[in-house]
C-alpha cells in the first residue's frame, strides 16, 4: 500500500482516463478523447492535459498503462497499433520532465491484471488472467501472486494470434462491431438492451468468439480464474 496519493493513467486507442487515488479511494478522475491519428507531440500533449486535470503536488508518482510494448528500464513505448505515430516514444522522460515526479510504465492489460489481483476480485487467486476489452483486446497474467510481463511487457498478447481470417483481437474487441457491423460496441449494446433481435444475435456471435479466445488462454496457462473488464 502507499501512504501518499498516486495518479493512474490509462492510454487507450480512443480515450485517456486519469485518476488520483489513495490506498482506498478515488479522489478525482477525468476522461478525455485522444486524437489517435495525431502526431506524437499532439497525443502526448493530450495525455499531459488529462493528467493535469487530476494532478496535485503531493502525489508520490504517476503510473501509465499503454496498449503496446514497453521497455520499463528506458521508459520507451513501442509501436502503439491504435496510435500510428507512436513508433518509439520516450514517454517516461517526457512526463518526468514535465511533472518532476517518478513515472512508471507498463502494458495496460498488465496494469489491469495487477489491479484486479490486489484490489478486487482477483485477490483470492494465486494464478489468474485479466482480459481487457476495448478498442483492442489485452491480456495480463498473474503467476504465483506476481505479474508475469516478459521482457517488454508483451507477455499475454493473445489478441495477436491468427483466428479465422484475421486475429483474435479483431473478433474479441470493439473492432468487431465497427468492422463487421459498422457500429460501435456501445451502440450495439444499447440496441441489445432494448431487445433488438439483430443486436442480440451479434452479441451471441461475439460471445462465441470471446469464448474461443478464453479457451486458448485456459489451455495455454490453466489459471484458477479469468476475469474480464470492458473499457
Amino acid at each position: 500500500m502507499f501512504t501518499k496519493p498516486v495518479i493512474g493513467v490509462d492510454v487507450g486507442g480512443t480515450s485517456i482516463g486519469t485518476g488520483r487515488i489513495d490506498s482506498k479511494y478515488i479522489i478525482d478522475q477525468h476522461t478525455n478523447d485522444i486524437t489517435a491519428s495525431g502526431t506524437v507531440e499532439q497525443t502526448v500533449s493530450e495525455i499531459i492535459e488529462s493528467i493535469e486535470k487530476v494532478y496535485d503536488s503531493d502525489v508520490a508518482g504517476i503510473g501509465v498503462g499503454v496498449p503496446s510494448l514497453v521497455d520499463r528500464e528506458t521508459g520507451i513505448v513501442y509501436n502503439v497499433q491504435n496510435i500510428p505515430s507512436w513508433k518509439e516514444v520516450h514517454l517516461k522522460d517526457i512526463l518526468e520532465d514535465h511533472f518532476q515526479k517518478p513515472v512508471y510504465l507498463n502494458n495496460d492489460a498488465n496494469c489491469y491484471a495487477i489491479g484486479e489481483k490486489y484490489f478486487y476480485k482477483g485477490r483470492k487467486f494465486r494464478n489468474m488472467v485479466g482480459i481487457t476489452l476495448g478498442t483492442g483486446m489485452g491480456v495480463g497474467i498473474i503467476v504465483n501472486h506476481r505479474l508475469y510481463s516478459g521482457k517488454y511487457c508483451g507477455a499475454g498478447e493473445f489478441g495477436s494470434i491468427p483466428y479465422l481470417d484475421k486475429t483474435l483481437e479483431h473478433y474479441c474487441s470493439g473492432q468487431y462491431f465497427v468492422s463487421e457491423h459498422q457500429i460501435s460496441g456501445l451502440e450495439m449494446y444499447n440496441k441489445a438492451k432494448k431487445s433488438d433481435k439483430n443486436a442480440l444475435s451479434v452479441f451471441n456471435t461475439f460471445g462465441k468468439h470471446l469464448g474461443e479466445a478464453i479457451k486458448i488462454i485456459l489451455f495455454s496457462l490453466s489459471p484458477e480464474a479469468v476475469i474480464s473488464f470492458v473499457c
